[in-house]
């Protein structure tokens, strides 16, 4: 009969916990649909874009033309577990309640900025900004308010990619590098920073994914 030594036992056990362990992994595996994208996020916000463009001839005739908005098709997501999932919906649906935030934010600053132009001195330039920055306050301020802290986070890396600047660029830039400072010195006591930069490539690249399908609609 063979006998079987202790550090042979010692190898056997940990092969099979390691079997085990992979097989789990395995069967843990969720896979992300339609279904579950909108019980874990809800309804979409936006709606699939549709647009008339005009009548077009097509086989002797005049016929109405409509241009859809991109519809996007990626591979399903696969997460390991079930935390896994919760994360990555999680932030699905926080990207859902700030990027109208964002959006907003953008329309305010090309709006400021055509204003701007089109005033003739600095002066006056400057009297807008004042103006600007105390009606904003009071729009933004009581909904940034009711943002959690992963929220403000994020609303701050979706502003850099709408807006092609960071939030401290777009203070330092129309109200000064001591308001944008004393802003990002007040923005880091929360563990945050307006200098966040937006990286669809690589840090944020599940993010850029999710906003895409909600820009969409399908999300």
């Amino acid at each position: 009969m063979q006998i079987v030594g202790h550090k042979e036992k010692r190898f056997i056990v940990l092969s099979v916990m390691m079997l085990m362990a992979s097989v789990l992994c395995q069967a843990q595996e969720i896979k992300s649909d339609r279904a579950t994208e909108r019980a874990m996020t809800g309804e979409p916000i936006f709606s699939h874009g549709m647009y008339y463009t005009g009548m077009v001839e097509y086989d002797g005739e005049m016929i109405p033309s409509f241009l859809f908005a991109d519809y996007y098709v990626f591979g399903k997501l696969v997460f390991k577990n079930e935390r896994q999932a919760k994360k990555y919906y999680k932030i699905a649906a926080n990207i859902k309640k700030v990027y109208p935030i964002a959006c907003d934010i953008r329309r305010e600053v090309d709006k400021t900025i055509a204003h701007m132009d089109s005033l003739p001195t600095k002066k006056e330039k400057d009297a807008y900004l004042k103006q600007q920055e105390k009606e904003l306050k009071a729009i933004y301020f009581p909904k940034l308010k009711k943002l959690t802290f992963a929220q403000g986070k994020l609303l701050i890396k979706l502003i850099d990619r709408q807006c092609d600047m960071t939030g401290y660029e777009l203070i330092k830039k129309y109200m000064g590098s001591f308001k944008a400072g004393f802003y990002n010195a007040f923005a880091s006591l929360f563990g945050a920073s307006l200098k966040k930069e937006y990286d669809p490539d690589v840090d944020d690249r599940l993010t850029e994914r999710a906003i895409l399908l909600i820009e969409s609609g399908q999300m």
